[in-house]
């Protein structure tokens, strides 16, 4: 099934109904609305206590009793992005650790996932490799040195009709060289990792000259999903987090561009350094992130498929990391 036409399956065999009672930390969305049409979706209730507004996304409630807690050696806390927990990758992976190793995993999805680990409230953190604050938190000391686990996927969106004709393109770039032939409108999401993608397109595309159709307004994630869904245009944003606004805010957009590898943006596991931090909990942290380089799971991860979506969208990366990383497993 083509990128695009795995996006237009009825949506009631989609939607699930929610209750806070029956939500784990780690689940936040087990089923996903079609994204071929906003008002599909508009009904779907997620139960995330209104948590996040615009894409964003905060720990659950309940993940409050889970902080400044003494380390328990059964316990791994896990402080995380949301972007895997969005995707449905940790309600896979999770229960299969615990079952093989016996640690029960705290998961905390925060926007800061690197202030709280600073004050001994974490064990291992998993954050994109380009987070903010990720290179401080190493280099100051509080974490080891980052080991690649999986990539998450960003899209390249679009509306229906379609006018750059590039549904199902392989490659983003050929996807941007028509957008601008077409002059078909172009939003730049500012988000700074995407707007980096987007100046590469531009480069890669040879620089085409911007018109009326290359709108860079400063808009970021939901308000340049909103403006490109307005003009019947285009627009890059991650997929989950596109997916998940796109249940509470439906536009007219759908993810036609996916398989490019330029559109994947890596993760990586941070063990918190016990020599700068009291209470981690080594052994478990360890654990932990071996249990997440292990060829089997890998093979997991590249396996894994969000229901609804037969394209793949997380990206083993385990292989990245040095040699000697991973003779220890």
């Amino acid at each position: 099934m083509t990128a695009a036409s795995s996006f237009k399956k009825d949506p009631t065999k989609l939607a699930a109904t929610f209750s806070a009672s029956d939500m784990s930390r780690r689940r936040f969305l087990q089923v996903l609305g079609s994204a071929a049409g906003g008002a599909a979706t508009a009904g779907i209730l997620v139960a995330c206590n209104d948590q996040g507004t615009g894409g964003e996304s905060v720990g659950e409630a309940d993940d409050s009793s889970a902080i400044g807690a003494a380390t328990q050696p059964s316990h791994v806390r896990l402080f995380s992005v949301v972007t895997p927990q969005d995707g449905g990758l940790y309600d896979d992976l999770l229960p299969d650790f615990e079952q093989q190793t016996g640690y029960q995993v705290e998961l905390t999805t925060e926007v800061d996932v690197f202030g709280p680990p600073r004050d001994g409230q974490a064990d291992v953190v998993i954050s994109h490799y380009g987070h903010t604050d990720a290179q401080a938190f190493v280099q100051d000391g509080f974490g080891q040195w980052p080991q690649t686990v999986f990539s998450n996927q960003l899209a390249l969106l679009g509306a229906s009709d379609d006018p750059a004709q590039v549904r199902d393109l392989i490659d983003v770039i050929e996807a941007f060289r028509r957008i601008a032939k077409t002059h078909s409108p172009y939003i730049v999401n500012n988000n700074e990792g995407v707007k980096y993608l987007s100046d590469v397109l531009w480069h890669g595309a040879g620089r085409p000259e911007k018109g009326e159709w290359y709108s860079d307004q400063g808009l970021t994630n939901r308000d340049a999903i909103e403006a490109a869904a307005q003009q019947g245009g285009y627009v890059i944003w991650g997929l989950t987090p596109f997916l998940r606004t796109n249940q509470r805010y439906p536009v007219e957009l759908q993810p036609l561009v996916l398989g490019d590898p330029l559109l994947q943006r890596i993760l990586v596991s941070i063990a918190v350094n016990p020599d700068k931090v009291s209470g981690v909990n080594v052994e478990g942290a360890r654990a932990f992130q071996q249990y997440l380089l292990a060829p089997a799971t890998q093979a997991r991860i590249q396996a894994f498929r969000l229901p609804g979506i037969d394209q793949q969208i997380f990206w083993p990366a385990g292989r990245n990391n040095a040699g000697y990383v991973l003779s220890t497993l």
